[in-house]
């Protein structure tokens, strides 16, 4: 008599660790949002909280939190600081949007059509502003070179992008230079600046730079393949937003460098703006699909969440740890 094995099922990874590691800290930076998100002027509050309010994962903000976790910080300067990493990401969702003409923003209609483009911009800058208030009154030049740092870096990716958009021949190093830049940089930022309050040495400090950094580009990795899944139930945007603004994503690019001379003419045309109906979408994601640029997006992203993983590996295992490792598996797992 044999028995056959069969193995348990995996767990999906989720958020919840981290979110129930940072929990209480997120309702003292929430407060601070709250608080320096106000103004005498009303269009102010009511369009930043149309967006700061509007369901996002509240990511960046948590690894500064998770990384004092993981390094024993006892004190709450990191509270100011993550809120200043949230406003810093929610006045680059805002002009994003204005740029890219965006109608969605997390399942509902974009800042830049309730409130018009001169607003949303306006308010952005409102809120870089109040991010530096936060880290100037933190009071560490430190603290406030690597944030300010990373909004530059932030700028210089976009217009990178900017530049890319509708280059055919845009490379995978070039795409990888970008979203090191503009997603990246801030997750690198946010985790690093954790080590820091807490006065770890430069190894730690590294780590988690490492750390926040390779997560950042696995998301953004994500991110791009999410927009051409049309298994992709909740993603908060229009769907195929990418093709149409002709951005030379992994997915598109991996598609291009693998296609007949045909499906390259395709991917000109669409990519110049000249295919962008229903059914060229369509068409593009059955390329895609046709040539796995998909599963490999996903599998490159699977290769720098685990660097992130391994860059946390010098300290000691505890909750925050599996904690900020599940993160990055979630980052690769997810489908919204």
């Amino acid at each position: 008599m044999t028995a056959e094995v069969v193995p348990l099922p995996r767990k999906r990874p989720t958020l919840d660790p981290m979110l129930s590691l940072t929990a209480n800290g997120m309702n003292s930076v929430n407060a601070v949002i709250l608080d320096r998100m106000q103004s005498e002027i009303p269009l102010i509050p009511r369009l930043a909280g149309h967006l700061i309010s509007g369901g996002g994962k509240r990511l960046r903000p948590m690894l500064t939190l998770a990384g004092a976790e993981l390094v024993g910080y006892q004190g709450t300067r990191h509270h100011k600081l993550a809120a200043a990493v949230e406003f810093i990401h929610t006045a680059t969702l805002l002009h994003d949007d204005v740029v890219d003409g965006s109608e969605l923003r997390r399942g509902k209609a974009a800042a830049n059509i309730i409130f018009g483009n001169p607003a949303t911009v306006l308010v952005g800058d409102f809120l870089f502003s109040r991010a530096f208030e936060l880290m100037t009154e933190d009071g560490s030049l430190r603290v406030l070179k690597i944030l300010s740092h990373a909004s530059a870096v932030i700028a210089e990716g976009e217009v990178s992008q900017l530049t890319a958009q509708r280059q055919i021949e845009t490379s995978e190093e070039r795409y990888l230079q970008i979203i090191g830049a503009k997603t990246a940089a801030l997750f690198a930022a946010a985790s690093q600046i954790s080590a820091v309050v807490a006065e770890c040495g430069d190894e730690q400090e590294r780590a988690l730079e490492d750390y926040g950094r390779n997560l950042g580009v696995a998301f953004q990795l994500v991110d791009d393949a999410i927009d051409y899944d049309s298994d992709a139930a909740e993603m908060g945007k229009d769907r195929g937003d990418d093709f149409r603004e002709g951005k030379m994503t992994l997915p598109v690019i991996l598609a291009y460098a693998r296609g007949s001379e045909d499906e390259r003419r395709f991917w000109k045309d669409a990519i110049m703006g000249h295919r962008s109906s229903d059914a060229d979408l369509e068409h593009a994601i059955e390329l895609i699909g046709r040539h796995n640029a998909l599963d490999d997006t996903r599998e490159r992203a699977r290769h720098f969440a685990q660097r992130a993983i391994d860059a946390i590996s010098i300290f000691p295992d505890s909750k925050a740890r599996q904690a900020m490792a599940e993160a990055a598996q979630f980052a690769v797992a997810r489908g919204y």
